[in-house]
């Protein structure tokens, strides 16, 4: 086995880190935030931009994985209306899950997965 001479030594050795966008169109609200299994449930700990014409957006990066959260408009704690999935909480509301791939490679079968199988024709 042949070696490089060239060494990476800033490489981390933590787990892969992928980015994550929240989007959201909310003309009326002053402040949104993404509370989640991610940050603890901070609510304040990631804000949404307003982009303009009612469009807020933020940007985070987290390992692989399966996380809840929840949006929280102006102090309401609400679902991702643009959530594909959800599961009941403990306070009668639903949590949003977001599914982090450790690649697009893996996010591209992640998407596959709901698709209907097609049948061969000859």
């Amino acid at each position: 086995m042949k070696h490089s001479n060239h060494h990476d030594y800033g490489r981390s050795v933590g787990p892969r880190l992928e980015a994550v966008r929240f989007e959201l169109i909310h003309p009326t609200a002053t402040t949104i935030c993404v509370a989640g299994t991610f940050n603890d449930w901070h609510a304040e700990a990631n804000p949404m931009h307003l982009l303009g014409d009612g469009r807020w957006l933020t940007e985070m990066v987290l390992p692989a994985g399966t996380y809840e959260y929840r949006l929280v408009v102006d102090g309401q704690w609400t679902a991702d209306p643009l959530a594909k999935e959800s599961v009941p909480n403990p306070f009668g509301g639903r949590n949003s899950i977001l599914k982090v791939a450790s690649s697009s490679a893996a996010a591209h079968l992640a998407d596959a997965e709901h698709l209907p199988l097609k049948t061969q024709t000859k």
